[in-house]
């Protein structure tokens, strides 16, 4: 996945595209995969890194919803029940089944979750991935050691899937450009082109990283930008008003000891009414999470202050161990593009909104789409591409994702250590490993990340800065920020040598990453 290969076919205007989509996150890059394996010619465009903004942020859940059952949307639990079923059939090395534990406290909240759990299996059917089941008080405590035993009478366990939501979305783009998509990072659209008849029929964009500026013609072209998407949505019609609203959501990062096993916890009603999670995560424990209304989309969302003591309180009032700030090893904070009805412009709660995605299509023809989860990103992916279809009159061909497997594939991988995210392509990172003396050497000495897996991260995965590598490629940014910034010197020299960068370029690196890396710290 050359980026300078990419480049080259977005540069040529003679090229006229099925489709533009731009935005690289989980609908963007679903879609790009949807288009390119039903035989049109896709190019992706994104203005950052992919994954950037909210797709690298989650709960790191593929689930059905438990939340949505308890407020009645049967029908979105439905659809990402049976989404869930395929990424792990698809994704195996990235999806996996993980046991969580509700605990009960009052007499009757065993019956209670038990029954209401036994529902979500029921609506997963053949997909689902184990029974929900009630526990007596020793098994909950064998299971989760940190869980508080005061007043514990026993719990319910049940089944959902946990991932790796970045290392997803790299293999999804991998396996769209097998499929024939073209997709480039560091690309950002700067307008939209018209016909005589007021019809979008291409869109300008400028590369980031060079200067250099592009004409793209199309036949269709997809808002996929979520966060973002009121800001093209004003490029084809400044009139126009916006149609998302910015919900924050934020993640502290702790060590796995506050759990003490592979189970995770789910709180089922917090102080704000909300579910929260602490889920095993890369041999850390990921706390979340929070349902903050917020003015402004940023790329680089800051957690509150009492977003951060909210996780703390409220996780430290069902664990053995209080969770402190000195604890947390990384704090990071990320925006829904939550699709909000006009009723709840007066402050309706965005726990309220529904998590359903929308399609929206304008007079021109630029096809918008909102909203939805990263479980959900096949299903919605699918009905953009329905919808182009039929607005821009491609030719019909049936969707094929539900059969394709992701890159990577590969069943039963050793989730030991990080390695595992990257399936079948592990093999081909331990060969650069011999290639040069040094290349097996680990980044830090508290971690396994190695010198080979930087410079697979920039030869098939189109890292192109520090943040990249750190943040995305290998996650430690959301791991250990403290840990990712004693990395970022040694990462910007395996990136200068192997991108044939200066010195000044890999300072400029080193310097911005740990800007940006501090916001992932909390100060004591």
């Amino acid at each position: 996945m050359k980026r300078e290969n990419h480049i080259r076919k977005i540069s040529d205007s003679t090229t006229m595209w099925d489709m533009v989509v731009v935005g690289g996150g989980a609908t963007g890059i679903g879609i790009a995969l949807d288009a390119a394996s039903r035989g049109y010619k896709v190019a992706l465009l994104e203005q950052s890194d992919f994954t950037k903004a909210t797709s690298s942020r989650s709960t790191k859940l593929v689930h059905g919803g438990v939340r949505y059952l308890a407020q009645g949307d049967v029908g979105l639990v439905v659809e990402a029940l049976s989404e869930r079923g395929l990424m792990r059939k698809n994704a195996p090395h990235l999806v996996k089944d993980q046991r969580f534990i509700i605990g009960s406290y009052r007499w009757w909240e065993k019956a209670f979750y038990t029954i209401g759990l036994t529902m979500y299996d029921v609506l997963a059917g053949r997909r689902s991935f184990g029974r929900s089941l009630p526990m007596r008080k020793k098994d909950v405590i064998r299971e989760i050691p940190g869980i508080s035993q005061k007043g514990l009478r026993g719990g319910v366990v049940y089944h959902d899937g946990q991932f790796d939501d970045s290392r997803m979305g790299i293999n999804l783009l991998q396996t769209a450009v097998e499929q024939g998509a073209t997709v480039v990072n560091y690309v950002k659209v700067t307008a939209l082109t018209k016909d005589a008849n007021g019809n979008i029929s291409g869109v300008m964009a400028t590369d980031k990283l060079s200067g250099q500026s592009f004409g793209l013609k199309t036949r269709s072209v997809i808002n996929a930008t979520g966060i973002f998407v009121d800001d093209l949505m004003q490029m084809d019609a400044p009139e126009k008003e916006n149609i998302v609203r910015p919900s924050q959501g934020v993640h502290l990062v702790v060590d796995k000891s506050f759990l003490g096993g592979d189970t995770a916890i789910m709180i089922p009603k917090t102080s704000d009414g909300r579910v929260m999670f602490g889920v095993p995560w890369h041999n850390k424990v990921v706390l979340g999470t929070t349902d903050t209304p917020m003015n402004e989309f940023v790329l680089e969302p800051k957690a509150l202050e009492e977003e951060v003591d909210f996780i703390l309180k409220t996780s430290g009032q069902y664990l053995t161990k209080q969770p402190k700030r000195e604890d947390v090893l990384s704090v990071f904070a990320g925006l829904r593009p939550l699709a909000a009805p006009k009723k709840s412009a007066n402050g309706e709660k965005t726990k309220e909104i529904s998590r359903s995605h929308k399609i929206v299509v304008s007079s021109s023809g630029l096809i918008t789409i909102t909203g939805g989860k990263w479980t959900t990103y096949r299903d919605m992916a699918e009905d953009a591409v329905n919808r182009a279809i039929l607005v821009c009159g491609l030719p019909k061909a049936p969707c094929r994702t539900k059969e394709i497997k992701i890159h990577g594939y590969k069943e039963n991988v050793d989730r030991s250590d990080f390695s595992y995210v990257y399936g079948s392509d592990y093999p081909k990172i331990k060969a650069i490993e011999t290639e040069v003396a040094g290349n097996e050497e680990k980044l830090h000495p508290d971690y396994d990340y190695t010198v080979a897996e930087v410079i697979w991260g920039i030869r098939e995965e189109m890292a192109m800065t520090v943040d990249d590598i750190l943040s995305r490629r290998l996650r430690v940014t959301f791991l250990d920020a403290r840990a990712a910034i004693a990395m970022a010197p040694k990462v910007a020299d395996i990136m200068m040598k192997e991108m044939a960068k200066t010195e000044e370029w890999c300072n400029e690196q080193v310097n911005d990453f740990v800007l940006l890396a501090k916001n992932y710290l909390l100060e004591s």
